[in-house]
């Protein structure tokens, strides 16, 4: 199957967020921080990601797949954060994009209510990831995060996926900026994962009160820069080494 990637253009926000709500339907993070499923409300959820996707299509890398000979159809979709320098401030411009996206959200909450999610899982996971970073982003130059990857279970094992996450891997290499990911699945997400060079660095527990149901692991994994064939890997190793102890 012919796999065309590109970048996410306002036609294709409503099939991205077809994928990911079915994709991630059964994801552990998704069944944590949305605990009482009876109030899910998927109508709130896609005005989230909609809201999202706007603001990642003019200041993230936001991507999607499709088949060729099916243009219609998302059949996965990435969505990564660009590297941000350490010593650099905002940009006016992404500046006020966080302030127009905060209000937007508030008009969405005020709307549609929580919709199910549990806001104070959400700022657990948030302080837990806060603290994750904090001690794993060393590098100067910043990190692409991967924010979410995911396909369709109709097309997984098709190459959809490795389509997608080699869309920013190689721009990464060919600027030698490490990769940062957090996945909700230990067995069998870090292998995959593995397979494109990231290895997982830290185990990041998010505790809701002492019962099972209130527990979550994600796992942090970062990538290092590959050099082309043939150049020296030292100058890949100058900025975030230390963040695969």
């Amino acid at each position: 199957m012919p796999i065309e990637v590109s970048r996410m253009t306002e036609a294709d926000i409503d099939g991205a967020i077809d994928t990911i709500q079915e994709a991630f339907a059964n994801d552990p993070y998704n069944q944590w921080v949305y605990p009482d499923r009876s109030k899910l409300n998927l109508t709130r959820n896609r005005v989230s990601l909609t809201l999202r996707c706007r603001w990642g299509i003019t200041h993230g890398l936001f991507h999607v797949a499709r088949d060729t000979s099916n243009p219609t159809k998302i059949l996965g979709c990435a969505m990564w954060m660009p590297p941000h320098p350490r010593s650099q401030p905002d940009s006016w411009s992404l500046y006020l994009s966080y302030w127009w996206l905060w209000l937007g959200q508030i008009r969405m909450n005020l709307w549609y209510g929580r919709g199910g999610l549990s806001t104070k899982r959400y700022w657990i996971w948030k302080a837990r990831q806060a603290d994750a970073q904090s001690a794993l982003w060393t590098s100067e130059k910043g990190y692409y995060f991967c924010n979410i990857v995911t396909v369709l279970p109709e097309a997984q094992g098709m190459g959809v996926g490795r389509a997608l996450m080699e869309e920013v891997l190689e721009q990464a290499d060919k600027e030698c900026v490490w990769c940062y990911l957090e996945s909700s699945r230990k067995v069998p997400n870090v292998a995959i994962y593995e397979k494109f060079g990231f290895e997982l660095v830290r185990e990041m527990p998010c505790g809701d009160g002492s019962k099972e149901e209130g527990q979550i692991t994600l796992y942090c994994m970062m990538r290092e820069p590959r050099p082309a064939k043939g150049g020296s890997a030292e100058s890949s190793k100058v900025d975030g080494g230390a963040a695969t102890n």
